[in-house]
């Protein structure tokens, strides 16, 4: 995994021992999809509403990332209709991605939406972040469904990066388009993580998105 060359704040970490890395190749690019599923709401263009989690706290600081794997669309959303994002770390890519700097218990709680649950207190999948998955590529599946397996992206400021995807890799699925709305808000989280232009984004865009 290599750094965005954006420019980007240094990271000053707190002394606390339950931080880990969110890290987001979709829709949470964007600060404002992200703090909606820390506050709760419903995302514009959006037509789910999200609970919030139980610390709506925004992330202590966040910064673009380049992940090896691969970025496809697959399935349909609920939220926004048409494709949604997926990662596949054994397939070449690169992905843009940022990662943000949470709580485990914001990590679980941002994971549990994903997977169409509502936070609760007690999640055990929140010891499992805490204990760590087993260092760079392990993975855990917490279910078959889509987002319902993380996998240790990388390791940043010494404490873990990790993100969530389907349990099956790129060629498993038939791809799916997004919605131009879901496709702006990761255009959106692209220019804030990664500085890019609108060119830069549309070359990218062309790169990951199925044919017709």
């Amino acid at each position: 995994m290599s750094e965005s060359t954006a420019p980007m704040q240094e990271t000053v970490l707190p002394h606390r021992g339950d931080l880990v890395w969110y890290v987001s190749y979709g829709s949470n690019l964007a600060a404002d999809r992200l703090q909606i599923y820390l506050e709760g709401g419903t995302p514009p263009g959006g037509t789910r509403r999200n609970p919030g989690a139980r610390d709506p706290r925004p992330p202590l600081a966040s910064v673009g990332v380049d992940l090896p794997g691969a970025l496809y669309f697959a399935g349909e959303s609920p939220q926004w209709g048409g494709g949604v994002a997926f990662y596949d770390h054994l397939t070449p890519g690169p992905t843009a991605a940022r990662a943000h700097l949470v709580t485990a218990g914001q990590f679980v709680d941002i994971a549990a939406q994903e997977m169409h649950r509502i936070p609760r207190e007690g999640d055990p999948l929140e010891r499992l972040v805490l204990d760590g998955l087993g260092g760079h590529g392990a993975r855990h599946e917490t279910g078959p469904g889509r987002y319902e397996t993380l996998i240790e992206v990388g390791r940043r400021d010494g404490l873990p990066m990790l993100t969530f995807t389907a349990p099956h890799g790129r060629d498993a699925l038939e791809h799916n388009a997004p919605s131009p709305a879901y496709l702006a808000m990761l255009a959106a989280g692209l220019r804030e993580s990664h500085g890019w232009d609108e060119d830069r984004t549309a070359a990218y865009f062309a790169r990951v998105l199925p044919s017709s």
